[in-house]
């Protein structure tokens, strides 16, 4: 071949290498082209449409501030602490601070958007003393005040991510320029790349071998955690700068921030992660986002780099040093003076006792909330939808009572195997039957076996209020004064077995008032009467009371062979406290949305099961009880003048130790026993009653004292013949009546001191 044709085919091997380059070329441009307008619709999609799941946030009740509110100084104080109130010397100038000065306080509120209404900033003046606030002073015509609810649970969603949404104008001092200072000082004026930064860190990872530096801007870490894996791959990083670049073409650097402040990863609670600086700032230091300090600012912007390496709670050391050196970068930018920096770098971290995992805080009533909460809503719903969910339960009184039922199941074992001794505890609203506190086991924190909502257990007699209660609605044949015989006696069936109920002391006592039969418990009484009503007209009222299902109708159903789980009896109890109105016990007030809006209202519903007359002497005899009766012990722990109602309960060999009352203010039910059964030393007097009278101690101020009905009035009767008599005689008792069914003999008074002071008085005047 000449040299010629040789020089022609070499060209045009060129002219063919260099249009297959151009066409190659093309085709990447087309594909680059083509995967840019994938990544654009992902990123304007998902942005847009982009919405955090949420999970519910779960509220207590909120603590009410006013004249007169059964709240100590000690209690105020405790209160302020949990919601995360700084505490100030001199007058409080932000909100979420407060002074005190002996049971005085003044107290800067945070606002907060309650069902009802938002509820403003206030500045408050306080004095608590002797366990009331004795003075309340307010702006303007204000008489109450509520500081904002105790956050107590979240509902959180399979993968566990948790935050709180904040905005810019929830911003702290110089929240921005920090953050920007350390993590992107190029993004007021970059498209969503920083070439400079990855070309950096391009030649690191050459000298390398593999990735270990990133270059990557604020926006370019938005879009790693938005849509990308945090693999360090060349081809990931590559999607993350075309993605960052087309976020920041579509929308604006605040969008940008906004969403970056809601994004970042900042710490682990157990299964729970740390979303965003909103959730931050209160898992960390307790308080809401905008009330940072700069140097607590200083140190959640510094722990993005590390959340894990740079935990204030497991590594103080370097969470410092990390958060000095932020402060120091703000002062080398003139952001602050190099005096302040060296003031802030004293500080201590400031971090917050580490909080309880929210779902473990309060299992027990959790459970009932769940249960609740399930006939209105999807698990779905709860667990992504950020739904503000307000409860009945009372922090305070919670605390009570779970300190109170753990402290005496170890003081009652008396010499029993260590720990085997559980319980439970339901307290309510006594006229409202909101569930204020919930106790499922002895160990309050344990998410497992709830004792209160799912232990069906005997419960003994419990059941005989209904029995009387039967019998008072049949004012023509029954009064309070009623004789019954107490005295043994033997049931045959048609199988060939029999039965013959015992007095818990083995004794009997003859004929016996109907009041003091229920006041003393007597078993061969109660089973007499329940016999003669009908063991059906028992059930009936029983399940008028609230009892769901029907129990078999044998007669041992009359000494509380039924079993039931202490809401059960909480349920059933609810309707004699509030005075023969069946009232649903509720454990949820409200569910709002995350604006607020009002999507379900529980309120106060109720039925009148019982009249007036038969349910005002049944609440004189339980009084009884608890004056002369079975749980006359709890005048030993609370004062008399609660005038407190109830009913103890003991099954065979003290396998179950109960007791259900109430004052003005609560009902509560206590159960105490075994899991396995095995028997014990207690009674419901010396069991279950020492733990009720406990939490009424500390929590109690209202005296139980029902209104006479129109249809009942009170009259003195002579204790020995059951006939009227006067005021003064001895052994007259003062007892209620329904009208027209009390005695109509009258008899005068018996020999003896009375006596004799009623003639002196009737001489005398």
């Amino acid at each position: 071949m000449s040299r010629k044709a040789g020089r022609k085919q070499e060209k045009r091997r060129s002219i063919g290498f260099i249009g297959l380059i151009w066409r190659l070329g093309l085709v990447g441009i087309l594909m680059l082209v083509a995967w840019t307008i994938y990544l654009d619709v992902q990123v304007t999609s998902r942005f847009e449409d982009h919405r955090w799941e949420i999970p519910s946030r779960v509220y207590a009740q909120p603590l009410e501030l006013y004249a007169g509110a059964p709240v100590g100084a000690a209690a105020l104080a405790q209160e302020l602490e949990a919601l995360g109130y700084q505490p100030v010397s001199g007058a409080p100038r932000d909100a979420g601070q407060f002074q005190r000065q002996g049971g005085r306080f003044r107290i800067r509120t945070r606002g907060f958007h309650f069902p009802d209404g938002r509820e403003p900033a206030r500045n408050l003046r306080v004095t608590a003393d002797s366990g009331t606030i004795t003075g309340f002073e307010a702006p303007g015509e204000t008489a109450l005040a509520r500081l904002e609810p105790r956050r107590i649970a979240s509902i959180y969603p399979g993968h566990g991510e948790d935050r709180v949404l904040v905005q810019l104008d929830d911003q702290p001092e110089l929240f921005r320029e920090t953050l920007l200072t350390v993590e992107d000082r190029g993004f007021p004026s970059h498209y969503g790349v920083e070439p400079s930064a990855i070309a950096r860190a391009f030649i690191a990872n050459l000298q390398a071998g593999r990735v270990v530096q990133g270059g990557s801007t604020l926006t370019q870490q938005l879009v790693k955690n938005f849509w990308l894996s945090s693999e360090q791959t060349y081809w990931r990083k590559f999607n993350e700068a075309i993605m960052a670049i087309l976020l920041e073409a579509r929308y604006s650097k605040e969008a940008i921030l906004e969403a970056y402040m809601n994004e970042a990863y900042l710490g682990q609670s157990g299964t729970r992660a740390i979303h965003g600086f909103g959730l931050a700032s209160r898992f960390y230091f307790a308080k809401p986002f905008s009330e940072l300090e700069l140097h607590e600012t200083a140190l959640l912007v510094g722990m993005v780099r590390g959340p894990g390496y740079y935990n204030p709670r497991t590594r103080p050391e370097q969470a410092r040093a990390r958060r000095d050196l932020v402060l120091e970068l703000l002062a080398d930018r003139g952001l602050i003076t190099e005096s302040r920096a060296t003031s802030l770098k004293r500080r201590t971290l400031d971090v917050a006792a580490a909080p309880d995992e929210d779902t473990h805080r309060y299992p027990a009533f959790m459970d009932l909330v769940r249960e609740h909460l399930s006939r209105d809503y999807r698990d779905e719903d709860l667990e992504t939808a950020g739904l503000r969910i307000f409860t009945t339960l009372d922090p305070r009184l919670q605390a009570t009572a779970e300190s109170r039922a753990s402290g005496m199941m170890a003081a009652l074992e008396q010499g029993q195997e260590a720990g085997t001794l559980e319980g439970a505890v339901v307290i309510t609203g006594r006229e409202s039957g909101e569930v204020e506190a919930l106790v499922g086991g002895r160990d309050t924190r344990f998410p497992g076996f709830n004792r209160a909502m799912n232990a069906s257990r005997p419960i003994g007699s419990l059941v005989k209020p209904a029995t009387y209660l039967t019998a008072l609605e049949k004012p023509a044949r029954y009064t309070l004064i009623s004789p019954l015989k107490d005295e043994r006696f033997r049931l045959e069936f048609d199988n060939g077995d029999t039965w013959s109920p015992a007095n818990f002391s083995g004794e009997s006592h003859g004929q016996v008032p109907l009041h003091r039969a229920l006041s003393h418990s007597y078993n061969q009484a109660s089973v007499r009467l329940g016999l003669n009503l009908g063991v059906p007209a028992v059930t009936e009222t029983l399940q008028r009371l609230g009892m769901e299902d029907e129990p078999p109708q044998y007669p041992s159903l009359l000494l509380g062979s039924v079993e039931m789980t202490p809401l059960e009896v909480a349920r059933m109890y609810q309707t004699i406290a509030s005075g023969g109105f069946r009232v649903p016990l509720r454990s949820i007030r409200s569910v709002t949305t995350p604006e607020g809006e009002v999507l379900s209202r529980y309120d106060l519903r109720m039925e009148q099961v019982v009249e007036p007359g038969p349910m005002h002497l049944l609440h004189y005899a339980m009084q009884e009880v608890m004056r002369e009766g079975t749980g006359s012990s709890v005048y030993n722990l609370i004062p008399e003048r609660l005038h407190t109602a109830g009913k103890t309960g003991t099954t065979n060999e003290g396998r179950d130790s109960w007791f259900a009352g109430f004052t003005g203010d609560h009902l509560g039910v206590v159960w105490v026993g075994g899991d396995d059964y095995d028997a014990t030393t207690l009674t419901g007097g010396s069991g279950a009653l020492q733990i009720w009278g406990r939490i009424m101690a500390d929590s109690s101020t209202r005296a139980f004292s029902p209104v006479v009905p129109g249809s009942v009035d009170y009259h003195w009767v002579d204790s020995k013949t059951g006939g009227i008599t006067a005021k003064g005689c001895d052994g007259a008792r003062r007892i209620p009546f329904i009208q027209g069914s009390e005695p109509q003999e009258e008899v005068p008074c018996s020999d003896g001191m009375g006596n004799r002071i009623q003639r002196w008085f009737q001489q005398v005047f």
